[in-house]
């Protein structure tokens, strides 16, 4: 009996390492950001990177907002959009992208909480970043919005939008009423 119970665990951990070692490493983030340019090139469009975490709702929020079929086709049109992961805990700390931190401590998002977002040109030239800089003297100010939901984040979002794509009112009208629904209502 004690024989079987060896064999069972030996085999059990085999197969435990076996599986650990076919899981490819993620990507590192500079393989993410050049891939991404080199495609933005080719399709003349503009890069949104986020950076993001499998626990982190607000992230997942922004994707949903974006893959909503009332507004996806404008973000497919006129984005290359590449997730980087960065932040993850305990077992999930391998999904990390390698260099991803580093990235986004790079680009001022080190102390910005996630999602934090960058809008790049096709040639790989920082356009903008999720940080709120409107003028409005608002508390939030300088402060990373992540998903945007109040309407300062959306039209100052939407502005962006406007200011480094092709933007029609009818497409700035549908963003901002899709981002508007993320809004936690009663804080």
């Amino acid at each position: 009996m004690k024989k079987y119970f060896l064999a069972v665990l030996a085999f059990t951990f085999f197969l435990y390492v076996a599986k650990v070692q076919a899981q490819p490493a993620p990507q590192t983030a500079d393989e993410i950001f050049s891939n991404a340019v080199q495609k933005a090139k080719q399709q003349h469009k503009k890069v949104l990177i986020m950076f993001h975490a499998s626990w982190c709702g607000w992230c997942k929020k922004m994707d949903a907002s974006i893959d909503d079929p009332s507004i996806k086709k404008y973000f497919d049109d006129n984005f290359v959009i590449q997730h980087i992961t960065v932040m993850e805990h305990g077992d999930k700390v391998a999904l990390d992208n390698p260099g991803g931190q580093a990235m986004l401590e790079k680009y001022g998002g080190g102390e910005e909480g996630i999602p934090y977002w960058l809008i790049f040109d096709e040639n790989g030239h920082l356009l903008a970043n999720s940080k709120l800089n409107s003028g409005s003297n608002s508390q939030e100010e300088g402060h990373n919005m992540g998903c945007p939901t109040t309407e300062l984040e959306v039209n100052y979002f939407i502005g962006l939008l406007k200011k480094n794509t092709s933007l029609s009112e009818e497409d700035a009208k549908a963003i901002h009423d899709r981002f508007r629904k993320n809004e936690v209502k009663g804080n």
